[in-house]
C-alpha cells in the first residue's frame, strides 16, 4: 500500500535513529526526530574538558561499508565528513604474565607474531580464524542482517543452510569453552574471550557462536574515523537534515499514544505530535516501562539479564603517551573472577580489566600539543543501587596502581582534566535501564532469540532499532537494526510517492 505524506515519529537520535531517519526519509516520508539531548548521537558522542576533546562511546569501527552505503547519495562535503582509516595494529595487549603483543591488522602477521610471542601453534591460529569466518557466512544472513523474527523470513530457502548446520554454531557451549578447547596458551584464550564484552557479557556464559565477533577484527579489519568517531553521528546528522528530517532537541518523550491496537503518535515535551508511525531508538525497558506502561513487553525479552555497564575515566594527560597505542587493553589476572564480580556479584574486581582508547593518537586536535587524551573504561555491573562513589574511587584506586606497574611511571601525576561516568550517568544520559550498554546480556543459548524484535506483534505502526533489540549493540548492528525496519515499514506501508 501507498499513502501520501506518511508522518514518522523517532524517538532517540542514537545511531540506529538516524540511520532509520535517513531511510525512510528517503522513501519520501515526512520524518521528525526527538532526542532529550541537547545533540544528536547517543552513546556515539563527543565531549570537551579544556582542551581535551573525547569520543564518549565505541571507539573501533569495523564494517565501515555500512556507513558509507548510508552516505552513498549524500552532498561530496558531508561524506567528506567520514573517512575512515584502516589500522595497522588493532590493539596493544599487556597479560597479566607480562607479556606484551602489539596485534597487527593484517591476519597472517597477526598468527606469526602471536604464535611466536605465546609458542601457540599457528595452525591453530589459523583454523580458528577460519571457522569464525566461516561462522560469520553461516550466522549473518539471519542473525545480523535478517529478521529472523518473521517466521516466513526465517524458513526462506537461503536460510535452510543455517537451520540444517545449528551444529556447528555451537550454542550449547561457551566462548570460552570453545577457546580453551581450541588454544593450548592461556594469553591467546584470553584474547578470543574478551569479545563477549563487546555486548556486554561473560565469555564464561556467553554461546560461542558469538566468537564470530573475532572475525570481524581479525579477518575484515579494525578501522577509526580520520576525525574521530563522532564524525560517524556529525555525517549521518547533517545528512539527515539535507534530507528534510526535523530535529528536536531538549525535548523527553514522555508517552507513545495509541488507539486500539495502532499508534497514533507521541508525546513530547508536554505537546502531541501524531504520526502513523513511531520508532523507538530508545533502550527497550524505558519504552515498555515508561512510554508503554499498559502494554507488556514480549515474554522473551523482559529484564532477565541486564548487560554489563561501564566505569569511564576522562583523562587530558600531560603526556604524548609514546609508549601507548589508539587502542590498549591491560588485562585482569583472574579473568574468570572479573566477571563473576559483574554478573554475580554486582561489585567491581580489584583488579580489573583496563581499556585505555587514546583518540589523539589519530586526531591530533583531541589534545594540545605534547599531550594526550585518555579514554580509560573497566567492565562494571548495572546500577542496581550500589555506592557508586565508593566504586568509582576505589576502582580509580586500582587502575592507577595496574597502570603504574606495567607502564614505569605515575600516571595519576600527568592528570590534568578529569570527567568520570558511572552506571547512574549512563542510565541518566543514554535512558539505558540500570546504565546497562546493550539492554540484555548474551549470557544464555538463546539470548539471540530473546532479543526484542524489531517491530510490535500488539501495535501497528510500531517499531524499533538500536543496541538493545535485535540484532544487538555495536555500531554496524545498530545500523543493520535500522535497515531491518526499513524494510519492515516497507511492507507495511509502501514507498511513499508524496
Amino acid at each position: 500500500m501507498t499513502s501520501n505524506n506518511i508522518t514518522t515519529n523517532i524517538i532517540g537520535s542514537g545511531l540506529g535513529g538516524l540511520a532509520s531517519a535517513i531511510r525512510l526519509a528517503k522513501q519520501g516520508y515526512r520524518v521528525r526526530v526527538f532526542e532529550k539531548n541537547g545533540g544528536p548521537g547517543g552513546k556515539v558522542n563527543s565531549i570537551s574538558e579544556g582542551p581535551y576533546r573525547f569520543d564518549t562511546g565505541p571507539s573501533l569501527l569495523t564494517l565501515p561499508e555500512m556507513v558509507k552505503d548510508l552516505l552513498a547519495e549524500a552532498p561530496g562535503d558531508i561524506r567528506r565528513l567520514f573517512n575512515p582509516l584502516r589500522l595497522d595494529s588493532i590493539c596493544k595487549y599487556y597479560f597479566a604474565d607480562g607479556k606484551i603483543f602489539n596485534a597487527p591488522s593484517d591476519p597472517d602477521d597477526f598468527i606469526e607474531s602471536f604464535s611466536k610471542l605465546t609458542g601457540e601453534d599457528s595452525g591453530r591460529i589459523k583454523k580458528y580464524l577460519d571457522r569464525v569466518h566461516e561462522l560469520y557466512e553461516l550466522t549473518a544472513p539471519v542473525f545480523i542482517f535478517g529478521n529472523f523474527h518473521r517466521r516466513q523470513e526465517l524458513f526462506q530457502p537461503g536460510n535452510l543452510k543455517v537451520l540444517f548446520n545449528l551444529y556447528k554454531l555451537n550454542p550449547f557451549s561457551s566462548m570460552h569453552a570453545y577457546n580453551r578447547r581450541s588454544f593450548s596458551k592461556k594469553n591467546i584464550v584470553q584474547l578470543f574471550d574478551r569479545y563477549a564484552t563487546y555486548n556486554g557479557s561473560s565469555p564464561y556464559k556467553a554461546p560461542a557462536t558469538l566468537n564470530v565477533i573475532a572475525h570481524l577484527e581479525h579477518n575484515m579489519g579494525a578501522w577509526f574515523p580520520e576525525n574521530g568517531m563522532f564524525s560517524i553521528t556529525d555525517a549521518l546528522y547533517r545528512y539527515a537534515r539535507h534530507l528534510g528530517v526535523e530535529f528536536i532537541f531538549d525535548t523527553y518523550v514522555s508517552r507513545i499514544m495509541t488507539e486500539g491496537r495502532e499508534v497514533k503518535g507521541i508525546i513530547a515535551g508536554g505537546k502531541e505530535y501524531n504520526s502513523d508511525i513511531v520508532v523507538s531508538d530508545s533502550d527497550v525497558f524505558h519504552v515498555y516501562g515508561k512510554l508503554l506502561p499498559c502494554i507488556k513487553a514480549p515474554a522473551g525479552s523482559r529484564k532477565q539479564n541486564l548487560s554489563s555497564s561501564a566505569i569511564i575515566y576522562y583523562w587530558g594527560m600531560n603526556s604524548d603517551a609514546s609508549d601507548l597505542e589508539l587502542h590498549n587493553i591491560f588485562f585482569a589476572s583472574d579473568y574468570k573472577k572479573e566477571f563473576n564480580c559483574i554478573f554475580k556479584e554486582k561489585d567491581m574486581h580489584d583488579d580489573p580489566t583496563v581499556y585505555v582508547f587514546i583518540s589523539s593518537k589519530i586526531v591530533k586536535q583531541d589534545a594540545p600539543e605534547g599531550k594526550s587524551n585518555w579514554f580509560v573504561m573497566v567492565n562494571a555491573p548495572h546500577d542496581s543501587g550500589q555506592d557508586w562513589n565508593e566504586l568509582v574511587m576505589r576502582t580509580k584506586k586500582n587502575i592507577l596502581l595496574k597502570l603504574g606497574k606495567r607502564l614505569g611511571y605515575e600516571v595519576n601525576d600527568m592528570i590534568e582534566q578529569e570527567f568520570i561516568i558511572a552506571p547512574p550517568e549512563l542510565e541518566k544520559n543514554t535512558l539505558s535501564t540500570g546504565g546497562a550498554l546493550y539492554g540484555n546480556s548474551s549470557n544464555s543459548p538463546t539470548a539471540a532469540f530473546n532479543r526484542h524484535a524489531n517491530f510490535s506483534r500488539k501495535l501497528k505502526g510500531l517499531y524499533f532499532t538500536g543496541g538493545s533489540v535485535h540484532p544487538g549493540g555495536g555500531i554496524p548492528l545498530c545500523l543493520a537494526s535500522a535497515k531491518i525496519v526499513e524494510s519492515e515499514i516497507l511492507r507495511e506501508y509502501g514507498k511513499d510517492e508524496h
